[in-house]
């Protein structure tokens, strides 16, 4: 093959691999492979003097995202790219830099006049990009309106973390659904029409660069720390130079290898102070010369034997796993990672005895990235690991294979009631996280609830499972001898009774308490009397208890647990007792508005939708406001607080 074939035909893998990373599809290869690529076609391009017009040396990003198309008042150049500490030196040359985050996510253009955010663009192809202001109030990590009247213009990224990302994928049973990574997540949220389906994912801003503002700002810094008075969730960083910027990559990398961030991140950033001096650079390609520098990580492989293939059911998916012989790469030992589903399998040539070559994707996640040697094809299971059903093969319409359980009564299936059961408004058992519950299911320690409180039994075996312990066995042993005493509200909702959530488990039990509840349904007598119940609840509750095995389970559970309020009760002392609260517009230091809320109950007080007399608090972050609310708040004389303020009375 010629240079310009050979430069052609990277530059259709490159470009095929970056469209379905930018736009949601199903990743076809690693960064580390795309990386490997791409160095490749740029030592072409400059030997040969060959540029394709489509090269990915000469675009930004894609532009497949659906919506009202919009030019950016200032190009999204992208950042030139090294992956040596001593380019970053030469690059900084005599004078003072920042060092940040290069965050993994989807960068977004937030445009602000008079004091209000009027705009949301998308980065796109870099000068055009896709107008998403409809979702702003579904985005968190920056305020609708700020304390500038001026003309102010602020880049950053969207990011989703590592921890939504799993829960969120480990929910989805539709192959074509799932998601390859936390930033093809975010890419695919910010394409849905549904707000609300959005607010979901729990998208976070994160300002990495202030573009433009009136006034004048000639430090990079102190543009950073103004975005962060006007309260903009702002990327982390240091103050660095030529003769200290080494050892601040290599601190910020440790941060990463240790598993320190729950964000991705796929390397660093380094800028100039001078924001004028940044402005002189040239403009190369799609790269400005001065206005940053990105650092991406040398991906360290080690090569070693495969064991074993793995295979872990969630939801209705069984997710092959590679197991193979402890390396040690980038100062952690490694010995097993995800291979995703059957065509990854097939991707890689993957047979059974094959040596492999693992790296940990931006540092943190291990990945099979080659294998070699293998002695006969992967045995594909014919029953599932959890419930022994039969798997059947799945074919996606993008093609992707999968294996799936068929069994529509399979435990793993109801992971999210486990995930409630044992949350902390639940039975509050630290340290089984969703993933560690998936394990012990797929190991065949778990199957219902009461299954959680015999785990003592397989001590000895979670103890040499990879990633646990002695200490870990302890640690959960803990946990679960704490949780055996519980308060009737948090064992009603651990339950998972449809329709009853914690609103509705306060109710029952300072209507009546626990032993009446008991009572109640065992004698199959309605809950309807109580306010706030209702009868489609009511009768929730009773067809829960009678239906399958949820009255043995019921009453197993009783009998290893100790209820602490059986009798009627009343919830009081709390910070909000007595106190009716309307809570309106963002919130910061709650995740959401229903937490707020679960916090002014969980204190005695109590939360409406509409402003009346009888409200004693109108909480919202805008207190200049002229919505309904608080005009209403106003003509009534009834205070409106801040969100902070609010910390301050009831939570301090």
């Amino acid at each position: 093959m010629d240079n310009r074939n050979k430069i052609e035909d990277l530059v259709k893998k490159l470009n095929k691999a970056s469209e379905a990373y930018y736009s949601g599809g199903n990743e076809i290869m690693s960064n580390y492979e795309w990386d490997a690529m791409f160095d490749e076609l740029v030592v072409l391009e400059k030997e040969t003097g060959i540029v394709l017009l489509d090269s990915p040396t000469q675009t930004v990003g894609t532009d497949k995202e659906t919506g009202k198309k919009e030019q950016h008042e200032f190009p999204a150049l992208s950042l030139a790219k090294t992956k040596s500490v001593a380019e970053l030196i030469k690059w900084a040359e005599d004078k003072d830099i920042w060092l940040s985050w290069k965050l993994d996510g989807l960068t977004l253009v937030l445009t602000y006049d008079d004091g209000k955010l009027t705009k949301i663009v998308t980065r796109g192809n870099g000068t055009i990009g896709t107008n998403i202001t409809h979702l702003s109030n579904v985005i968190n990590g920056y305020p609708l309106k700020i304390n500038y009247k001026g003309h102010l213009v602020v880049r950053g990224e969207a990011t989703i973390s590592y921890t939504d990302f799993n829960d969120i994928n480990d929910m989805i049973e539709d192959d074509d659904e799932k998601y390859a990574n936390p930033r093809n997540l975010a890419s695919g949220s910010l394409n849905l029409d549904n707000p609300e389906e959005v607010k979901k994912r729990h998208v976070k801003f994160n300002a990495f660069t202030l573009v433009h503002i009136d006034d004048e700002i000639n430090s990079w810094g102190k543009r950073m720390d103004y975005l962060k008075e006007l309260g903009f969730t702002v990327v982390k960083r240091e103050k660095c130079t030529a003769l200290t910027i080494a050892d601040a990559v290599e601190r910020w990398t440790k941060d990463v290898e240790t598993g320190k961030m729950d964000i991705p991140v796929d390397g660093l950033v380094i800028c100039y102070d001078d924001v004028e001096y940044a402005q002189t650079g040239s403009i190369t390609g799609h790269h400005a010369t001065r206005a940053g520098l990105a650092f991406k990580w040398q991906d360290e492989s080690v090569k070693t034997k495969l064991k074993y293939i793995e295979w872990s059911c969630a939801v209705s998916t069984i997710s092959p796993v590679a197991v193979f012989e402890p390396v040690q790469i980038e100062g952690t030992m490694v010995s097993r990672a995800s291979l995703c589903n059957l065509s990854e399998i097939e991707r890689l040539n993957l047979k059974e005895e094959a040596e492999v070559e693992v790296i940990k994707a931006n540092k943190i996640i291990p990945k099979v990235i080659s294998s070699e040697n293998g002695v006969c094809e992967v045995k594909i299971p014919e029953v599932c690991p959890v419930c022994g059903a039969k798997t059947i093969i799945h074919v996606s319409k993008t093609g992707t294979k999968t294996l799936h359980c068929v069994n529509q009564n399979c435990s793993a299936k109801y992971v999210k009631r486990f995930e409630r059961f044992v949350s902390k408004s639940g039975m509050d058992i630290e340290g089984l996280s969703v993933q560690t519950i998936l394990r012990f299911m797929n190991e065949g320690f778990i199957v219902d609830f009461k299954d959680i409180f015999k785990l003592n039994r397989y001590y000895d075996t979670i103890k040499n499972l990879d990633g646990f312990g002695e200490k870990s066995c302890e640690n959960i042993d803990k946990a679960i001898q704490k949780s055996k005493t519980i308060k009737a509200v948090n064992f009603i909702y651990a339950l998972c009774i449809p329709m009853i959530g914690l609103d509705a488990a306060k109710r029952i039990v300072t209507s009546m308490g626990f032993d009446e509840f008991v009572k109640r349904l065992e004698n199959m007598i309605p809950f309807n009397d109580i306010d706030g119940i209702g009868e489609e609840k009511s009768n929730s509750i009773l067809k829960w208890y009678h239906e399958g095995t949820n009255k043995d389970e019921f009453e197993a559970l009783l009998s290893v647990i100790n209820i602490t309020d059986g009798q009627k009760v009343t919830l009081d002392g709390g910070k909000c007792q007595g106190l009716t609260f309307v809570i309106t517009g963002d919130v910061h230091s709650f995740k959401n508005r229903s937490e707020f809320k679960s916090y002014v109950e969980a204190e005695g007080g109590k939360v409406t939708g509409s402003v009346s007399k009888k409200t004693n608090y109108l909480v919202n972050n805008d207190l200049e406001s002229t919505s309904s609310k608080n005009n209403k708040a106003r003509e009534l004389n009834i205070p409106i607080i801040s969100e902070d303020r609010f910390n301050e009375m009831f939570r301090n």
